[in-house]
């Protein structure tokens, strides 16, 4: 199998090398800040002491990292791209918008014309994460696909291949949009069932096994009602993801996804960023 190097390990990218490692990958970790990478190397993972030393000798080199900027910033100012071995793949799998995927694809090709770039955000969260059992929404070229297979494989439950690099953000993008407005419709059904004197544990009830009774709905519907806001999908990320949708749409769109920004945008500024996207009740009276 080709050595995977995973650069970002926070509670997906530590998810990933898990199921890597699980998997039989050869794995090695980098991280910003070298905390989480103390387990991975119980588990069997090389810790690697920068980005740089990750990458050598890996086919697969995987980005998870949280904003486009510090992507940018990892694999070019620190010269990561250079330090890649020749013929390399690089999946980019975290959610950094379509103009900076763009944007990074035309950089390497610049950089490094013996490197192939794949955009493979995922579908999921913490649990998927874990369980190996992610969506990966992949694009670029064909002759990368069987350099990551295995990767992929162990990380995901399923792997969509879109098309040329960018298809794969563009899915994620509406996707997460979906995603959003589910859970926020969630948040303002509860502070209404609130104000009407209705038990949660009866709206639950009364939406179980219906048409309306979505997984992940559910899920974040019972996390609200006792007040659990343990991250799995950090709300500061999914804010990043709709303003990114909101981006790429255009302005004026997405006019419910422009509201929906703004009270989740007060949420995290109220403190509640690094708790799970559940958080999003504080920002309607929970």
């Amino acid at each position: 199998m080709n050595r995977v190097a995973l650069l970002g390990t926070g509670i997906m990218g530590s998810a990933m090398a898990r199921n890597l490692l699980a998997a039989g990958v050869p794995t090695t970790v980098w991280n910003r800040s070298p905390a989480p990478t103390v387990p991975l190397g119980a588990a069997g993972a090389t810790v690697a002491g920068s980005a740089v030393e990750a990458v050598a000798g890996a086919g697969v080199v995987i980005t998870m990292l949280p904003t486009a900027e510090v992507v940018q910033s990892v694999m070019f100012d620190d010269g990561v791209v250079e330090a890649m071995p020749a013929g390399a793949v690089w999946a980019q799998m975290g959610t950094i918008g379509l103009a900076a995927t763009a944007g990074l694809v035309a950089r390497l090709r610049q950089a490094r014309g013996d490197i192939s770039y794949v955009d493979a955000p995922v579908s999921g969260s913490k649990g998927p994460a874990e369980a190996g059992q992610l969506l990966v929404l992949a694009s670029g070229p064909a002759a990368a696909e069987p350099v990551v297979r295995d990767a992929f494989a162990a990380v995901g439950r399923k792997t969509v291949w879109l098309g040329q690099a960018g298809e794969g953000t563009a899915m994620k993008l509406a996707v997460n949009a979906y995603m959003s407005i589910l859970i926020e419709g969630v948040a303002e059904a509860l502070e209404l069932a609130g104000h009407l004197g209705i038990d949660p544990a009866r709206l639950a009830e009364a939406i179980e096994g219906g048409p309306l009774d979505a997984p992940i709905a559910d899920a974040k519907l019972h996390k609200m009602e006792i007040g659990d806001y343990t991250p799995e999908f950090p709300l500061q990320w999914a804010l990043k993801d709709v303003n990114l949708a909101i981006s790429a749409a255009g302005a004026d769109r997405l006019p419910l996804l422009q509201t929906l920004s703004g009270q989740w945008r007060a949420a995290v500024d109220a403190g509640h960023g690094q708790e799970d996207i559940s958080a999003a009740r504080a920002a309607v009276g929970g």
